[in-house]
């Protein structure tokens, strides 16, 4: 699951708009900037294994992003940092909130079995990454329902359309690059180049916010 994510990110927007969308692009990504982090620092482990379907990844040892209490945690913060630093509305940040735990609901239905359910636990896994085909349709998918809810939405309001389709677009381009480039030779590289992803896409969410601010001025 890579730009799937974000559908969460769409939908919290045209759902609750009073947050910024690179504040939910943010959040939807959070628990792979803090795995980015700890594999970089060495406190939590990847390897790959290039005769895997779907994707090459082992994820041997994530408790501190990936185990469900860390999901609570991690989600419980995204709102707090929502509601106390971006100054929206209680329901606007638990909106944030859930974008957060949304990570690890999707991440579910595609990892192999290596989320654990408390850390040094049972590891759970829906293992979609098995099946390439179906993977990447749900992948699609999310982003396509996600994305005509947040135009409708727009739509309903007399807003335009174009700041959201710039931006779904730009997801998809991403998607159809992820799929062409290979992994990062070692587990540092990878999640280097991970985390300057996720920054740089919640960067390109924040020049958005700047076209979607205009539109609804």
């Amino acid at each position: 699951m890579f730009v799937g994510h974000y559908a969460a990110a769409i939908l919290g927007k045209a759902i609750a708009p009073k947050a910024p969308l690179w504040s939910y692009i943010g959040a939807a990504q959070l628990l792979d900037i803090g795995w980015s982090a700890l594999v970089m620092a060495g406190v939590e482990r990847v390897s790959f294994d290039p005769e895997l379907p779907g994707s090459p990844l082992v994820l041997e040892h994530m408790p501190w992003t990936h185990s469900l209490p860390a999901a609570v945690v991690w989600s419980i913060a995204g709102l707090l940092l929502a509601r106390f630093l971006l100054r929206v509305p209680w329901w606007t940040a638990a909106m944030v909130g859930l974008v957060v735990f949304s990570h690890w609901a999707t991440d579910w239905l595609v990892h192999r079995p290596d989320l654990e359910i408390w850390p040094g636990g049972e590891k759970v896994g829906l293992a979609l990454w098995n099946f390439p085909g179906a993977e990447k349709t749900l992948e699609m998918g999310l982003i396509a329902i996600a994305g005509a809810c947040w135009l409708w939405n727009r739509g309903r309001f007399g807003r335009t359309a174009w700041p959201a389709l710039l931006f779904l677009t730009f997801l998809v381009a991403l998607q159809m690059v992820g799929e062409l480039s290979e992994p990062a030779g070692s587990a540092f590289a990878f999640a280097r180049l991970g985390l300057i992803v996720y920054l740089a896409v919640t960067a390109v969410a924040w020049l958005a916010d700047r076209g979607i601010n205009r539109d609804e001025a």
